[in-house]
């Protein structure tokens, strides 16, 4: 599935080539994946090159599932991204970004395109009335174009509808008492008392769903999505009370249809619910980003014939070692393989480095910089950092030398 790119350099004749596996995250504000990789491996090329010794280098930009996914798996794929019209969180029209893999099996789809914060900074919070019905054309591009399987990541959201907005736009119809359709949002989700699935698109059941999610908060509750998220998306105590009530609901009446009671299970508040409709109505498998990441680009196979990893952020910090594309990157390398990480800033402990099974940690920072000079400064400096790395790990010793 994945586009893996590798380059030989060195004589052809003599020893194997160290074998040198690239695959950072992006460094946020500063340099996408696509551009940290090829930074990196800059920086490989140059200090392998320098003592004569054959090196082959293979990157693969990479991501948690989160904001920056869907730049990452095009870049990895070769892929340029597709647009589509859609609308926003309050129903205003946008272009929102999708992408297909290049064999037209696997779609990926950032929810944040459509029903993302950002779209809506510039008015007021609305979070009884935000919706992720925007993310439903891009759905319907996705099966229009014959995928088998749709990757959703569903970070960044402005809205805590359980994802009743997505079906809608699918076709699935969430009524009230009286037999009317209820308007989008979650505001009014208490009011819900029936499914009409009858004209929801049956594609949508047949295509297998993989949703990326790196929390596991239930989906009601103090830690649900309202209780937890809806505060940033504009919440006072008096909405995460009625938003909070209608997911309840909402997961009475998937209980009702389905059979199953998703209310509780981890995961299913993510991004004001999202997952429990997609998992309850059409068979999607949550999991961690990460990992769907990974499995999708070959990240393991490739790891596991690598002599040396070099992977990176822009913040290696605690949360990396829980569920980030650090951890997914050392856990899939053998345990035998150097694994260095190249950051903006580091603030692992050395007690906790060592533990987590990374062999060094880096900061691309030359000096005293503001966090503006980093940003403008990253690339080159990720190159630098990783030459430097690579000269501390080869064997030999330059010509000069």
């Amino acid at each position: 599935m994945s586009n893996v790119s590798q380059e030989h350099t060195g004589a052809s004749d003599g020893p194997p080539p160290v074998r040198v596996a690239v695959i950072p995250d992006s460094f946020k504000g500063s340099a996408s994946a696509v551009e940290a990789a090829e930074a990196m491996a800059r920086g490989v090329r140059e200090a392998y090159g320098e003592r004569g010794i054959p090196v082959s280098v293979h990157t693969l930009p990479f991501a948690d599932g989160g904001e920056g996914t869907l730049d990452a798996l095009l870049g990895a794929w070769g892929a340029e991204p597709l647009t589509v019209e859609t609308t926003d969180a309050l129903g205003r029209p946008i272009r929102a970004r999708f992408g297909v893999s290049p064999d037209g099996r696997t779609g990926v789809i950032e929810a944040a395109e459509a029903n993302g914060l950002p779209a809506v900074a510039d008015v007021p919070l609305q979070p009884r009335t935000a919706s992720s019905r925007g993310v439903g054309p891009l759905v319907t591009e996705l099966l229009d174009a014959g995928v088998e399987e749709i990757l959703l990541c569903i970070g960044g959201s402005a809205s805590t509808d359980g994802g009743t907005g997505v079906l809608s736009a699918l076709g699935a119809r969430f009524l009230g008492a009286d037999g009317t359709e209820l308007p989008d949002g979650g505001g009014r989700l208490r009011e819900l008392a029936a499914l009409d699935l009858g004209a929801l698109d049956p594609r949508a059941r047949t295509v297998r769903w993989r949703v990326a999610c790196d929390v596991t908060n239930p989906l009601v509750g103090p830690e649900g999505a309202a209780a937890v998220f809806g505060p940033q998306k504009g919440a006072d105590p008096e909405d995460v009370r009625v938003l909070d009530e209608g997911l309840d609901r909402l997961a009475d009446v998937l209980a009702e249809t389905t059979g199953d009671d998703l209310r509780n299970v981890p995961g299913m508040g993510a991004a004001g619910g999202i997952p429990v409709t997609l998992t309850a109505l059409l068979g999607a498998e949550v999991l961690p980003g990460s990992r769907m990441v990974a499995d999708v680009l070959g990240a393991g196979e490739l790891l596991a014939g690598a002599d040396l990893v070099l992977t990176g952020e822009g913040s290696f910090d605690s949360q990396s070692l829980g569920g980030k594309v650090v951890d997914a990157v050392r856990r899939l390398t053998p345990a035998h393989v150097p694994v260095v990480v190249i950051a903006g800033s580091v603030s692992v402990g050395s007690e906790d480095l060592r533990r987590s099974g990374v062999t060094a940690a880096f900061s691309i920072a030359r000096g005293p910089r503001t966090l503006e000079q980093m940003q403008e400064e990253a690339v080159p400096a990720i190159t630098w950092t990783a030459a430097n790395c690579c000269r501390l790990l080869a064997p030999g010793r330059t010509a000069a030398g």
